[in-house]
């Protein structure tokens, strides 16, 4: 295969990318491969530490980069940071919304039952996990109705479409990304431009500083019964990789995936396959 055919279905040097959860494990990984292919990387995240730290690499790697610390559960904070970009590199090709997660006081424990599970609690990981992706596509989707074009990635999870236990307010929050997903990509292609494509990634089993000693011993780095009980249940029989991810979204984000919307991609070592016998 030549490189200029290679080049014609996965170029995307020169586009500009928002990250939002841009300085965490997972979306930082996606940062920094997008930076070493030529995009223009806005890193967004509520720790101005973390943010500028996967932009500085991103930058000493040879890339552009921008770092914008931002929550996205406040709608003005992220038109600031959307007029920021557009003043900066005039229009948004990429977004990818990666900002999220889980709260310890939203997971049942044997001394929290889900009957005591505070409603505050609830709220907060349906605002981080939910509001915080339709309020980014939104404020960042507006440019790319403008423009005629782009490509929004979510960031779902395997327990949107398999529960977890313990957890039940992610999981139904990642459920409803999913759903959101699929509605978006209608509405964009439909109201706007066949151009926008909406799309997710469902990652199953990465080992993140949120989840790490939830599934393996804080002391030894030995499996915990529920990490055990995971890799029972991923066929490859491993947690995934950052790196795992970064063939999905590049592909999602090129021109091979032209006609690729409203899906919703497992990145999960089979887990989602495996029926468990």
């Amino acid at each position: 295969m030549s490189a200029a055919y290679l080049e014609h279905l996965f170029g995307i040097a020169g586009r500009v990318a928002v990250i939002t959860g841009g300085g965490g494990v997972l979306c930082g990984e996606i940062g920094r491969a997008l930076g070493r292919l030529g995009v223009k990387v806005v890193v967004m995240s509520r720790s101005l530490q973390s943010t500028q730290k996967v932009a500085d690499e991103i930058v000493a790697a040879g890339g552009v980069a921008l770092a914008l610390p931002c929550d996205v559960r406040d709608r003005a904070a992220l038109e600031v940071a959307c007029e920021t970009v557009l003043a900066q590199f005039g229009r948004v090709d990429i977004l990818i919304n990666g900002a999220g997660g889980n709260r310890p006081q939203a997971t049942t424990m044997p001394d929290l039952s889900f009957f005591n599970l505070p409603a505050d609690a609830l709220r907060e990981v349906f605002d981080l996990n939910l509001m915080g992706t339709m309020l980014a596509c939104q404020v960042f989707g507006r440019p790319m109705a403008a423009q005629g074009e782009g490509c929004i990635i979510n960031i779902s999870s395997m327990s949107a479409s398999r529960p977890l236990t313990r957890i039940p307010a992610y999981s139904a929050a990642k459920a409803a990304v999913d759903n959101f997903t699929r509605w978006l990509a209608v509405h964009m292609a439909q109201e706007y431009s066949p151009h926008i494509r909406v799309n997710a990634i469902a990652p199953g089993f990465f080992l993140t500083e949120q989840n790490r000693y939830l599934l393996t011993e804080r002391e030894t780095g030995a499996l915990t019964p529920r990490g055990h009980a995971i890799i029972a249940h991923t066929p490859m029989g491993r947690f995934g990789e950052p790196a795992d991810l970064i063939g999905a979204v590049v592909w999602l984000v090129s021109p091979a995936a032209a006609f690729v919307t409203g899906a919703v991609i497992p990145i999960d070592g089979g887990f989602s396959a495996f029926s468990g016998v």
